[in-house]
């Protein structure tokens, strides 16, 4: 796999995107229609709804929230103004204005806000991670600490704040752990293995000590990840590394905060990996406002 570390350019996934808003939809229309909206909204009635945000931060997400809108009213929704994924955002300024029935985007609202709250939480949280280490050289990357079903919209996000993909699943690239070094034997046995299975696949090995680093370098792997090294010990590690084979890069992984994250990318090292993005960054603050859309000729003649 040449492209290495930042091998992932995510897109979209078009199917992926469908199973992500069926599976949302289906949650909250399983027990029956909604029966608020069908109640207290005249059938003919449109709106213009406008998804903004309440603070500032990072787009993503935007285009899965057309596609719920959508999903739910078919093509009478219309966009009518859209930012880019991983615009910056400011409060009261919307990221997507759409129009259609009323009935249509009350129902969808939810679905659409969770997905993009979530996903621009994440874009929001990389822009802070990618600021924190701008100049040194070093990426900040995601990793595989993602929610089942949302992978690929995540690791959209991630890109949207400026970051870069690790591997997508457990099939386009090899991470030798701890736990494949005691089942093989030995670092060294588990680099042949893997070797011999895939000569062609890109792959990375995690070490825990120096002496495990001077043992992957001698087999000439193209990345190596430092877990839970110290800023000090991850140093020394790019100097080894340096001096014995420059063509090999490092990633950092394990402990990192925003408040160290320039100390270790300052040492060196070409990738801060940072599970955090996927799985503990807090939802973006956005809102649906809603308003009569008294230019419609369906409103005119409601």
């Amino acid at each position: 796999m040449s492209g290495g570390p930042t091998m992932h350019d995510v897109l979209e996934d078009a199917d992926d995107l469908r199973r992500v808003i069926e599976v949302a939809l289906e949650e909250d229309l399983r027990h029956g229609p909604d029966v608020t909206t069908l109640a207290t909204v005249p059938q003919d009635a449109v709106a213009v709804a406008a998804l903004t945000p309440r603070v500032a931060g990072v787009l993503s997400g935007v285009g899965a929230a057309v596609e719920v809108f959508r999903a739910v009213g078919g093509p009478s929704i219309e966009v009518r103004s859209i930012l880019p994924e991983g615009a910056r955002l400011a409060a009261g300024v919307p990221a997507l204005v759409v129009s259609g029935p009323t009935r249509a985007l009350l129902t969808a609202e939810r679905t659409a806000l969770n997905l993009v709250t979530h996903l621009s939480g994440i874009a929001t949280l990389t822009r802070a991670w990618v600021e924190a280490v701008a100049g040194t050289g070093a990426r900040i990357r995601d990793t595989r600490k993602t929610l089942p079903g949302l992978r690929a919209l995540q690791k959209r996000a991630v890109v949207a704040g400026g970051g870069v993909n690790h591997r997508m699943g457990l099939g386009d690239a090899a991470l030798i752990k701890d736990n494949h070094v005691v089942a093989a034997g030995s670092i060294g046995a588990a680099i042949t293995a893997v070797r011999t299975l895939d000569p062609e696949i890109f792959l990375e090995v995690e070490v825990d000590t120096l002496d495990q680093l001077r043992e992957a370098l001698s087999h000439a792997v193209p990345l190596i990840l430092l877990d839970n090294f110290s800023p000090s010990e991850t140093a020394a590690a790019v100097r080894i590394t340096r001096e014995r084979d420059p063509r090999t890069r490092l990633e950092s992984s394990g402990g990192l905060t925003l408040e160290v994250a320039r100390a270790y990318a300052e040492t060196g090292v070409d990738f801060l990996a940072v599970g955090g993005l996927t799985h503990s960054a807090p939802s973006l603050d956005l809102g649906l406002d809603l308003t009569l859309d008294t230019t419609s000729d369906a409103a005119g003649s409601a």
